[in-house]
């Protein structure tokens, strides 16, 4: 084919001036040129080139067209818009497309003007080059993004909206992550306010495999503020009053901007008196004087004081006050011990719990006062020196013990309350301020009992009676069983000694065993008394009779036996016999032998050899 094309081109004398003008037209004005240039001509042989020619035509193609490399970011002029289009023009062998969505950030896109492209399609369905605006700019972005941060160039970017813990801002068409603690110095409260606003910002972080941007506004805050902050903290001095804006309110304290600096004012530092929470006494935003107490050799920590601008309350308590005056306070803290009471801004007094009432028995203050209850009291020792003071309430009140000997003689009976338990017996609660014990033996007449709480529990009512009364050593002893007779003085007769009694074994004990007559009376049976008529021994549960043989009212001891119960009737059948023998022998008048000879049988029977 190439034969036969040789021929035409060197024998047609119509077609060698073509050629030639054609070639001086490329030298002369190339680029023109390279545009005019009928391709489809070429390519269907209607103009043939010859081949030295051709090869001038593609080394002036590789001079003037660029070489569209993928990923490869190139600038382009807009040669032509549609109602869908704009055709770029980017000096290769064809002209580009790009889609007008890819423009809507700027709607004033016209001809002439020059943007930043990619090539995404080498050629589409119809041989068209594909261009990209939008992976352009986003390849260009992350380009000006790295070198922003390598550099810390100040950007410009968009707040586009808020979102968990902080702002999206577009910064070169890409979304960055702008931290709420990154947007000032002081803390934000209102995200809202810095939406669809343009801010600078430094760049701080770039995660290239998660393709994640994190800006700071703060950064260029803190920048300009580090200069003010060196002004200042040169000028520092212990005792100087500044003015400051409450910054940020903790538990522990107060932070406060000096303008520049901060300083700490710890939450003993903002007033006399006590205070659970800082926002009790100041509030966010708020202008304050305050002075300072002390900072670091750095000068980086800063401790301020607030209540040190006014008069300690104890350097302003009058005169006047004195011990034994009565007062009026809020309980501002309770321990074990007892209450602390204001009676006046910043001055404290406390309330030992021994001096809340007369019981000589001592509870928790929280028995009696509660934080931010308004109390009465009397000064019991007040040291202004030392600012200290000592107060009491039961004072106010007159002491119960005054009249105790009217209120409460020997023999009185009365129902008080169950207060508290000791190995030894109960204190019981007549009235405020008089208790009274219960040893443990009082308690109960036949109950033996190890501790108290086996009887009766804390907050019980309990009737008793007084059984002595010491005034001077404040001490009233009480009894409970003495309210009620004693039981024993009954049993005395009906449990007499050698009277008979019919019950079942309870328990089988070391030594012997129990049987149990009633509620109260356990006697122990021994176990040589356990001997049945037969020779075996009484088993638990089994009923037998038995008979007293110990009765102890004061001891409450009971002895029974049911081996004595056969042997007494066996004595008193002996006895029986030798009374019928000694009959016999004198109405028969028997010799003085067969005297003899009786009662040595009556001794043998006795004796069980008969």
């Amino acid at each position: 084919m190439a034969e036969e094309q040789t021929p035409n081109v060197e024998t047609s004398e119509q077609d060698a001036p073509v050629v030639e003008t054609t070639t001086n037209e490329a030298q002369s004005n190339p680029e023109q040129f390279l545009k005019d240039f009928n391709w489809h001509n070429y390519e269907e042989g209607i103009d043939p080139v010859a081949d030295e020619k051709l090869d001038e035509f593609e080394k002036l193609v590789a001079e003037n067209f660029v070489e569209t490399l993928d990923d490869q970011v190139v600038e382009g002029t807009v040669v032509h818009i549609t109602d869908r289009d704009a055709i770029i023009d980017i000096n290769a062998k064809s002209e580009g497309v790009i889609s007008l969505n890819e423009f809507r950030y700027n709607p004033n896109l016209a001809v002439g003007d020059k943007v930043e492209v990619l090539i995404d399609i080498r050629e589409d369905a119809t041989g068209q080059l594909v261009l990209s605006h939008r992976k352009a700019r986003v390849i260009k972005a992350w380009d000006r993004v790295i070198a922003a941060n390598e550099t810390g160039e100040i950007v410009n970017g968009f707040v586009k909206c808020r979102t968990k813990g902080g702002m999206i801002v577009d910064v070169f068409g890409i979304e960055a992550f702008l931290p709420g603690s990154q947007i000032d110095v002081k803390p934000i409260r209102d995200y809202d306010q810095y939406v669809n606003k343009t801010m600078e910002f430094k760049v701080v972080k770039i995660n290239h495999e998660f393709k994640n941007v994190v800006v700071s506004h703060k950064a260029l805050i803190e920048a300009d503020i580090e200069i003010q902050k060196k002004e200042i903290i040169s000028q520092l001095e212990k005792g100087q009053v500044l003015e400051g804006v409450v910054k940020n309110i903790t538990s522990y304290g107060v932070f406060m901007d000096l303008g520049g600096v901060d300083g700490l004012v710890h939450i003993t530092d903002l007033s006399w008196s006590r205070i659970s929470h800082p926002s009790e006494i100041v509030e966010l935003d708020e202008k304050l004087n305050v002075v300072i107490l002390d900072f670091d050799e750095d000068k980086s920590r800063i401790q301020l004081g607030l209540k040190q601008l006014t008069k300690h309350p104890w350097d302003a308590l009058g005169e006047d006050v004195k011990v034994g005056d009565e007062v009026e306070g809020k309980v501002v803290v309770i321990a074990d011990y007892g209450a602390f009471v204001e009676v006046a801004e910043g001055v404290e007094g406390l309330i030992h719990v021994s001096e809340m009432s007369w019981s000589t028995h001592l509870r928790s203050a929280q028995d009696f006062v509660n934080v931010g209850d308004v109390v009465k009291a009397q000064i019991l020792t007040l040291d202004k020196e030392d600012r200290k003071m000592s107060l009491g309430i039961k004072q106010l009140k007159a002491d119960p013990w005054t009249d105790i000997t009217s209120k409460f003689p020997v023999g009185y009976k009365h129902t008080g309350i169950v207060r508290n338990f000791t190995n030894f017996g109960v204190f019981v609660e007549m009235e405020e301020g008089i208790d009274g014990l219960i040893y443990i033996s009082d308690l109960s007449w036949t109950k033996k009992i190890k501790h108290p709480s086996e009887f009766c529990a804390v907050g019980d009512e309990l009737e008793v009676i007084v059984l002595e009364l010491d005034v001077e050593g404040r001490k009233l002893s009480l009894g409970h069983k003495q309210t009620t007779e004693n039981p024993w003085d009954k049993y005395e007769s009906e449990f007499g000694l050698n009277s008979k009694h019919s019950a079942s074994i309870f328990e089988v004990v070391d030594k012997g065993a129990t049987v149990q007559f009633n509620d109260d009376i356990v006697a122990f049976v021994p176990s040589r008394h356990m001997e049945k008529e037969d020779g075996s021994k009484l088993k638990k549960g089994e009923e037998a009779e038995f008979v007293i043989i110990e009765f102890n009212k004061e001891f409450k001891r009971v002895v029974a036996s049911h081996t004595a119960v056969f042997k007494a009737e066996e004595v008193k059948n002996v006895k029986a016999a030798a009374k019928k023998a000694a009959k016999a022998a004198s109405e028969a008048k028997t010799t003085l032998g067969d005297a003899n000879s009786a009662l040595q049988e009556l001794k043998d029977k006795m004796n069980g050899k008969a």
